[in-house]
């Protein structure tokens, strides 16, 4: 099994039983990564998610941040919006990939932001902004488990 199927049924497996915001995470050692969600509410179908997260684990893995970069952007199709790759820095060794046509929401645009650090790290996070307020706000996404299982392993490369 990929890390996408692994993680959907252990995910399964063990849902939360809290309310409100609350973390789950599990070390996926036979695909070399670490699985951590936080979120705000967990049904039967999905999650309404507030970060997804993926930290590389075990032997030490050199990887071309721009063509990881790349890949992702390429690779990920479940989102609502398609996503490009925004900015490689070399010199501190992150990227970040963005929607590339943010959803609109009245005067506010809504966009997905993958946040790459080194070749060991991606966080997924949504952001709304309103010109009004002229900052960025995290807000939480809405994710089947299947889209969320399926993003994880789109990022991981299996």
């Amino acid at each position: 099994m990929n890390l996408n199927e692994t993680l959907l049924q252990k995910r399964n497996d063990s849902q939360p039983t809290s309310i409100g915001r609350h973390s789950w995470s599990h070390s996926f050692t036979d695909h070399g990564w670490t699985v951590t969600l936080a979120t705000d509410q967990v049904d039967t179908v999905g999650s309404l998610l507030w970060e997804l997260s993926l930290q590389r684990i075990g032997e030490p893995v050199t990887v071309d941040l721009k063509q990881w970069a790349s890949r992702i952007a390429s690779q990920v199709t479940g989102l609502m919006e398609p996503l490009t790759v925004h900015e490689v820095d070399a010199t501190s060794h992150e990227a970040i990939l963005r929607s590339g046509s943010p959803a609109k929401r009245g005067e506010s645009k809504l966009y997905y932001e993958v946040r790459l650090t080194g070749d060991s790290q991606a966080v997924v996070r949504r952001y709304q902004y309103s010109p009004d307020v002229a900052k960025r706000v995290q807000v939480a996404f809405a994710l089947t488990h299947e889209a969320m299982a399926k993003l994880a392993g789109d990022i991981a490369g299996e």
